[in-house]
């Protein structure tokens, strides 16, 4: 779908979604394969070029997992390395940044987060989206939203008009989406003092740590990004002093604050400056528009919970909205959008507040496997030792199937296990729901356990009292 002539009408699309940022292609990908049409729109012309969310917790890795980009994500992406304590140009010695959390089978990809740059994040998506058909329109800023019972129309800045079911804003901190629909965010400042972000080349320096250097005025951090010859640079300002963010401004931050010199820094590939804050919109939802990731939520970069918590709001609202527009679910399943994220992106402000004041350590919390909807609107039922609304444990299918529970839960369908139970069921249809029985898994115990399409289970029984009447409201 070409959106980038003038004057050009777009009247067939599902979705619209306005920015191609982590979120907004996450979203694209996750309709795409369910046979959902997205138009999306950014008005840069051109992904993100920086690292800024460059922290891949395991719930996200997962997420990557069932999108079918985790074997390019773990090719390009590495370990958080341990951090070196600098003083003087001396070592000081190391320090371990992260509680560590061991993998299992029930979690396979627990432990230290993966760095990975936010461009190369994006690079991975967008290939992925483009094998599925879809694209996006870059230079492509959407300028007026409106919206009635059956739909949104949008005007972009080329002079296209695109008529969408629904919408989504993706399109950032400084959402114009959020804007036009008079949403406000509530929220407070962590930190009065600036930032700044950059990434540099610096082929003297040793890529085996996370470089750190305590100064009076802050301090600097030099962090190697896997799978580039670069580093992240993060600095703190004392109050009121504002980063100088040319290329000379960052060698001279370098020189000031560690035993490098300005020319060990043989390029400066972009650099940033912000103040953390924590906010969060008021609503995630306005009639047909829906808002994810920084346009829903602001945060401090401490614990790398942004990026993950926007992936995650797109997974979230994906498979709903394909229900809608191709399941034939009723158009009600999306309020759970909402009532489900919403608490969540609550709760990681919160932590992410609290890591950036020193007040919680990154642990298993800033992983993001205990991240839930129990009690939730789509959560009914318990059996095992698991609840409904709890995240979908993995393991072993059994030597009946043979492969993991991942294997089973990818793809766009729920997933219906009979663990340790010859229980009888309803007619399923084979297509929405794939069945599997099992003699025995250990996260779970015996009973029936639905998994909804992103992961986690929205219903559970001894029995299938209830089921059918549970996969009417999906």
């Amino acid at each position: 779908m070409e959106l980038n002539s003038v004057k050009e009408t777009v009247t067939d699309t599902d979705v619209l979604i306005a920015g191609a940022g982590p979120a907004g292609l996450a979203l694209a990908v996750d309709l795409a394969r369910r046979g959902v049409r997205s138009a999306v729109v950014e008005k840069a012309d051109r992904l993100f070029p920086g690292s800024r969310g460059k922290g891949l917790q395991p719930r996200t890795l997962e997420v990557f997992d069932d999108l079918g980009v985790i074997d390019a994500v773990l090719e390009s992406s590495g370990p958080a390395p341990v951090q070196m304590i600098w003083k003087d140009g001396e070592r000081q010695g190391e320090h371990h940044m992260f509680d560590p959390v061991a993998p299992s089978p029930a979690a396979p990809y627990a432990g230290t987060p993966r760095l990975l740059p936010q461009w190369r994040t994006q690079e991975i998506l967008y290939a992925r989206l483009t094998e599925l058909g879809g694209d996006v329109s870059f230079g492509n800023a959407l300028t007026s939203l409106t919206q009635d019972a059956s739909g949104v129309t949008a005007v972009l800045s080329t002079g296209a008009t695109v008529r969408a079911a629904y919408a989504v804003a993706a399109d950032g901190g400084r959402s114009t989406v959020r804007a036009a629909l008079s949403i406000p965010m509530t929220g407070e400042t962590v930190d009065p003092a600036s930032m700044l972000v950059a990434d540099v080349r610096i082929p003297s320096l040793d890529r085996l740590n996370w470089h750190v250097f305590p100064v009076e005025a802050g301090f600097l951090m030099l962090c190697p990004l896997p799978g580039t010859e670069e580093f992240q640079l993060a600095a703190r300002f004392p109050d009121g002093e504002r980063p100088d963010l040319s290329p000379g401004g960052v060698r001279a931050l370098i020189a000031a604050r560690t035993h490098l010199a300005a020319d060990d820094v043989t390029e400066v590939l972009w650099a940033s400056d912000f103040r953390p804050r924590a906010a969060l919109a008021d609503r995630f939802r306005a009639g047909r528009v829906f808002l994810v990731g920084d346009a829903a939520h602001v945060h401090s970069p401490a614990g790398g919970q942004g990026l993950n918590t926007s992936i995650q709001d797109a997974y979230n609202l994906g498979w709903k909205l394909g229900r809608v527009l191709r399941g034939g679910a009723h158009g009600s399943l999306l309020d759970s959008y909402e009532e489900e994220r919403l608490p969540n992106a609550a709760e990681m402000l919160g932590l992410s507040t609290r890591v950036h004041r020193g007040e919680q350590r990154r642990g298993a919390a800033t992983q993001q496997l205990g991240i839930g909807y129990r009690g939730g609107p789509l959560s009914q039922g318990a059996a095992g030792a698991l609840q409904a609304g709890d995240r979908a444990p993995g393991g072993p299918l059994g030597p009946r199937e043979g492969g993991s529970l991942f294997d089973a839960f990818r793809g766009p369908h729920f997933t219906l296990l009979a663990v340790g139970t010859d229980a009888a069921l309803p007619a399923l249809d084979p297509g929405t729901v794939h069945v599997h029985r099992l003699d025995t898994c250990e996260p779970y115990g015996k009973g029936l356990f639905l998994v909804r399409p992103d992961g986690y289970i929205g219903w559970a029984g001894d029995d299938a009292t209830g089921l059918a009447g549970y996969l009417t409201r999906c």
